[in-house]
């Protein structure tokens, strides 16, 4: 299985070991995602104003190299890059005047009829790959492993682009039980984790994050799963510094392990939570010893 693939800026960044462990994992499904030849930010924001439409060049441009490169849908790992390429794609669809308007400023270099589809990860892993090929290929599962999955906003809203339901997603969930994960939920996992407050309302940020931790750890987990680059550097950064800190993986990084694939790929020390402690404790990865 091949799809065309957008990462994205984050991708190539702050998330690297998101994407080198998505793609370590899909190798092991068979699946191949190949990198868009010509790509740029998705815009990062989807406009709400009418008159606005120079912030929607950005995600028109990429639909518009897409299709210039032969493919009809791309996937991504990002969530927000999803969320802007979903809601400027039903833009298109539903406004082509407003296209139109868009490729006239630039020459009409920009055609785009909104005919793309746009899959987030997830959705490939669940709708094309299929939850028992996953559970086949698990060589190590997550026995023991007590994991609380958090979906945000983008993922999920608005729901004409979410790939779950808003208010009871299960795809996380059930990812996790088919990589023999334990999994705890809770009432704060569709909450914003503040996002772009970070800047300059961290003290937003911080109680979010700290709720939500809190709720995961009475409830017994010992780790947070997410997709969302944003969402992980909120919680991997800004969680309160007195007392135990909760480890935060992203969801391809657990199917690296439960695959068996070598740590290495899957990008664990690139955080500012230490993760391989919980992974060691499980016998889930090796302590190096000394000399290693």
């Amino acid at each position: 299985m091949q799809i065309a693939y957008y990462p994205g800026c984050t991708m190539k960044a702050s998330a690297r070991q998101h994407e080198d462990a998505a793609l370590a994992v899909l190798g092991a499904l068979g699946v191949e995602l190949r990198e868009m030849d010509e790509w740029n930010c998705c815009g990062v924001v989807h406009s709400l104003t009418s008159d606005n439409l120079i912030r929607h060049m950005a995600p028109v441009r990429v639909f518009a190299r897409l299709r210039e490169q032969g493919a009809d849908e791309v996937a991504t790992l990002c969530d927000m890059c999803f969320n802007t390429l979903g809601r400027a794609n039903l833009l298109a669809q539903r406004h082509p005047e407003q296209i139109a308007a868009i490729s006239a400023t630039s020459g009409d270099d920009l055609s785009y009829d909104g005919g793309a589809d746009v899959l987030h990860l997830l959705q490939v892993l669940r709708d094309r790959v299929g939850f028992a090929k996953i559970r086949a290929r698990v060589r190590r599962p997550l026995r023991g492993l007590s994991v609380y999955p958090y979906y945000g906003c983008k993922l999920l809203r608005p729901a004409e682009v979410g790939i779950d339901d808003p208010e009871t997603p299960a795809v996380l969930r059930d990812l996790m039980l088919a990589l023999g994960a334990t999994v705890v939920e809770g009432s704060l996992q569709t909450q914003c984790c503040g996002a772009y407050h970070v800047v300059n309302r961290d003290e937003v940020v911080t109680q979010r994050v700290s709720a939500t931790t809190e709720q995961a750890r009475a409830g017994g987990a010992e780790a947070i799963v997410l997709s969302c680059p944003l969402c992980h550097y909120n919680f991997d950064a800004l969680q309160p510094q007195s007392g135990a800190q909760m480890p935060i993986f992203y969801y391809t990084q657990l199917m690296g392990i439960a695959f068996g694939l070598d740590p290495d790929q899957l990008g664990l020390e690139e955080q500012q939570i230490a993760l391989l402690p919980l992974l060691e404790r499980h016998n889930l990865v090796h302590a190096p010893t000394p000399g290693d």
